[in-house]
C-alpha cells in the first residue's frame, strides 16, 4: 500500500508540472476534467450521480470552465467573464426548476447535494486554473501544491516524530496538534524557499520569501480545513473512499480535498499581496 501510494504521488506531481508547464488550455481541461469527477464523486455519496440534478451539475460545471478559459474575450463588446455569476445564478434555478417540476420525485435534501457538489468542488477547484492565469502564474500555482501536498507530507513527517496531541480525535485520529503545526509552519519555510528561487530566476520581487512564508502558512490552514471537511462527510455517510481513480489514495475528492480550499484563499493573497509589489 505504501508503495501504490508513493508511485502514485510522484505520477500525480510529473503530471500536475507537465500540465502547468504546457500553459493555460491544458491547465483548464485538467482542473475541468478534475472538477466533474470530484462532483461525480461527491453526488455518488448522496446517490444523485446518475439522476437529472446530478447531470445538470456536470453540464454546468463544463460552461463554467468555458466562460473561465475564454473569460478575457468579448462577445458584441461584452465580456464573457462577466457572464461566470450568471452561470453560477442559472444552475440554481435549473435545479431548483427540476426539483419544483418533478416534485415530489426529488427530496431537498438531494438538490442542496447537488448544489453543494458545484460549488465545492468546480468552483472552488477553478481557482487553480485562476492562479496560472495571473501575472507568472505558472510559477505561483506551485504555492497551492506546497500548501497542501508539501503541508501534508510535513505533517505526517512531524507527527510522526512528535505528535503527541491528538488535534481530531474523533474526525482523524492519527493526526496530532504538533503535525498541524509542523506542518503550517513547514509549507510556509518551503514558500520562503520558492520565493528566493523566483527572485533569482524570474524577477526581483522586494521581500517576496517573507511574504510567501506568510501566505503559504495562512494558504495551509484552509488545506487542512478542506482536508477534515471531506473527511467529515465521508464519515457522516459511511464512505471508506471517495472512488479509486488514484491508486494508493482513492478518488478526486480523497487527494485534491485540502486543494479545493486552499487555492481561492492563496489566490486572493497573491493577487492582493504578491502581485501589488511588481
Amino acid at each position: 500500500m505504501f508503495w501504490t501510494r508513493l508511485i502514485s504521488g510522484i505520477v500525480l506531481v510529473i503530471l500536475a508540472v507537465v500540465v502547468l508547464w504546457l500553459g493555460p488550455l491544458p491547465t483548464c481541461v485538467a482542473v475541468a476534467g478534475l472538477s466533474l469527477v470530484g462532483v461525480f464523486e461527491l453526488c455518488r455519496v448522496y446517490k444523485v450521480e446518475k439522476k437529472t440534478p446530478g447531470v445538470i451539475a456536470y453540464i454546468w460545471t463544463v460552461f463554467y470552465y468555458i466562460v473561465q478559459f475564454f473569460g478575457s474575450y468579448k462577445i458584441f463588446g461584452y465580456e464573457i467573464k462577466k457572464l461566470e455569476t450568471l452561470v453560477m445564478i442559472t444552475y440554481l434555478l435549473a435545479i431548483l426548476a427540476v426539483y419544483v417540476f418533478k416534485f415530489p420525485k426529488y427530496h431537498d435534501k438531494e438538490i442542496m447535494a447537488v448544489f453543494l457538489s458545484f460549488y465545492y468542488v468546480s468552483v472552488m477547484l477553478s481557482y487553480v486554473f485562476k492562479i496560472r492565469n495571473l501575472d507568472d502564474g505558472g510559477y505561483f500555482v506551485v504555492l497551492v501544491f506546497i500548501c497542501c501536498w508539501g503541508n501534508d507530507t510535513l505533517a505526517y513527517v512531524f507527527g510522526r516524530l512528535f505528535g503527541k496531541h491528538k488535534m481530531s480525535p474523533i474526525l482523524s485520529p492519527k493526526k496530532s496538534v504538533e503535525g498541524l503545526i509542523g506542518g503550517l509552519l513547514g509549507a510556509g519555510a518551503l514558500g520562503a524557499l520558492f520565493g528566493l528561487y523566483f527572485n533569482y530566476a524570474v524577477h526581483e520581487v522586494p521581500y517576496l520569501p517573507l511574504w510567501l512564508f506568510i501566505i503559504c502558512t495562512l494558504g495551509a490552514v484552509p488545506a487542512v480545513i478542506g482536508d477534515l471537511a471531506a473527511s467529515a462527510i465521508k464519515r457522516n455517510n459511511d464512505v471508506k473512499d471517495y472512488g479509486t481513480l488514484i491508486p494508493g489514495h482513492g478518488g478526486v475528492m480523497d487527494r485534491f480535498d485540502s486543494m479545493i480550499f486552499a487555492a481561492p484563499i492563496l489566490y486572493y493573497l497573491v493577487e492582493f499581496v504578491v502581485l501589488r509589489h511588481y
